[in-house]
Formats: C-alpha cells, sequence, structure tokens
C-alpha cells in the first residue's frame, strides 16, 4: 500500500480535526431537543463510579447540557463542568450546573484538583494524548478517571432495518450502519482512548465496565432524537428526510414502538499514587 507524503498525511489529519470540531460544535444549535432526547446512563454506573473514587469532587469533561454532570450532583456530589460550547454550557447552567467554557485541552484548572474525572460520550472529541496529560495533572493521586459511552446495542431484526435505512439513503457513509454494532462500534475509540492514557505514563492498566439497560421508543421518540446523533444534524435537509422517512417505515413495520438495547461502556482507571 503507498504512504501519503508527510505533508498530505498532515492536511489529512487537520481535516479531521476540523470536521471532528465542526460536528461537536452543531450540537449546542439545537441544545433543547438534545438536552431532552439523549438517553441517560443508568444509576448503576454512576453509583459505582461514586463508589470506586477517593472523593465526591467531580469535573465533568465535555458537559455538554449536564446529563452526566448532573446526575453525579444528584448523587451527592460536587460538579464542575468543562464545556467548550457557550449554548451547551448555558443550557447546562440553567438547569444548576456549574459549567466553565473552554476546551478540555485548553483549559486551565487554577490549581484546582479532583477525586474523579468523568467524560459522558465527549472524550472522543478530545485528543486522547493531550486529553491524558491534563487528566493526570487534574486528578488528585489515587483519583479515577471514568469515560462512558451509551452504545447501542440493538435486537437483530432492529439492526437490519435500521441498517438497510442507511444503506439505502448514505451508501457512501458505512460509519454509521457500524453504529448499530454493538460494542465493537466503539472498539476504535476505546482503543485511542486507552492508548493516550498509556502514552502519559500516569495511570494504572485501564478497565472496562459494562452496564446493559433498555429503552422503549415510539416512532416519535426515535425520530425527535436521529438529528441529536453525531453529524445527522449537518446532512443535506433532502438527506436528512428521506432518512427520517425510512426509520419512520421502518419503526411503523414493527408495530410503532420498539426496544432498544444499550450497553453503557466504562473505560475508567486510576492516577497512580
Amino acid at each position: 500500500m503507498p504512504t501519503l507524503p508527510p505533508n498530505r498525511q498532515g492536511r489529512l489529519a487537520e481535516n479531521e480535526t476540523h470536521l471532528q470540531r465542526e460536528v461537536a460544535e452543531s450540537y449546542g444549535e439545537d441544545a433543547e431537543r438534545y438536552d431532552r432526547t439523549r438517553p441517560r446512563y443508568p444509576k448503576a454506573l454512576v453509583e459505582r463510579i461514586i463508589a470506586t473514587s477517593p472523593g465526591r469532587d467531580v469535573l465533568d469533561v465535555g458537559a455538554g447540557t449536564g446529563i452526566a454532570g448532573l446526575a453525579f450532583q444528584g448523587a451527592g456530589c460536587t460538579v464542575l463542568g468543562v464545556e467548550p460550547d457557550p449554548r451547551m454550557a448555558e443550557f447546562a447552567r440553567r438547569k444548576g450546573l456549574e459549567v466553565e467554557i473552554a476546551r478540555f485541552e485548553d483549559w486551565d484548572p487554577a490549581g484546582r484538583t479532583f477525586d474523579t474525572l468523568i467524560a459522558g460520550t465527549a472524550w472522543h472529541w478530545i485528543d486522547p494524548a493531550a486529553g491524558a496529560d491534563k487528566a493526570a495533572r487534574t486528578l488528585r493521586s489515587g483519583g479515577r478517571l471514568a469515560l462512558f459511552w451509551n452504545v447501542f446495542h440493538p435486537a437483530p431484526e432492529v439492526a437490519s432495518a435500521f441498517g438497510a435505512v442507511y444503506a439505502r439513503v448514505l451508501p457512501e457513509s458505512p460509519v454509521y450502519r457500524r453504529g448499530m454494532a454493538g460494542l465493537q462500534s466503539n472498539a476504535g475509540l476505546v482503543a485511542k482512548a486507552s492508548d493516550g492514557l498509556g502514552q502519559s505514563g500516569a495511570f494504572e492498566e485501564p478497565e472496562q465496565w459494562h452496564f446493559g439497560w433498555d429503552r422503549d421508543y415510539t416512532r416519535d421518540d426515535w425520530l425527535e432524537q436521529v438529528p441529536t446523533f453525531g453529524g445527522h444534524g449537518q446532512l443535506p435537509p433532502d438527506r436528512l428526510d428521506a432518512l427520517l422517512t425510512g426509520f419512520g417505515d421502518a419503526i411503523d413495520a414493527m408495530g410503532g414502538v420498539f426496544t432498544m438495547h444499550y450497553t453503557a461502556l466504562v473505560l475508567t482507571s486510576v492516577r497512580a499514587r
């Protein structure tokens, strides 16, 4: 396989980073929909992270609308969020979460340290090496890092129906079909995050925890959430409409309601003492 010249590799990497930032920053265009429709995290996940942390001072990286941070705050933790999108940050503030606006890699902790660092469906937007180094500097000795995502784990008939819609409407984007492949769909981003922790030399060997849970969706529930999926809100209107129509028809064929199985995946490690 031919190797791209270094300057071409650099341009491709810059383009990919720029695209990732565009997608990440698009969520704030409809923060209310994002907060209303996005799934929450299992109570058992929150409880285990708290129980295995040295204290209850929590830093929520990529806080978004406060979905993860408020769950920890509700469980008795003191939580500070860091969020690059002012629109998402303001929404979270209105819900009662303290948030500072910055990209985590650029954020100044001003000497503050924390018992726990969480990132709910956010760490894949952060440079894994720079993020791990910053996490090591902001966690106290023995502090816990917990990165987590809700992963689609659909029943075979749901995966087949939704995969067929993606294949028909977005045939050039197989990444969306892979999103219905269960835990293996997140294997790459988990590996990158793990590599970043290893390169920092500041963390113990990472562990993975899995929490299974289910959510029932009506046709309207699912279609309302789809534009909040990564990149979906930036599709041309005709493609998004075709996608929503296809999903709507597929759900109608299932009787108008279906159960989505989720696995809440946690990649976690402890800052070495």
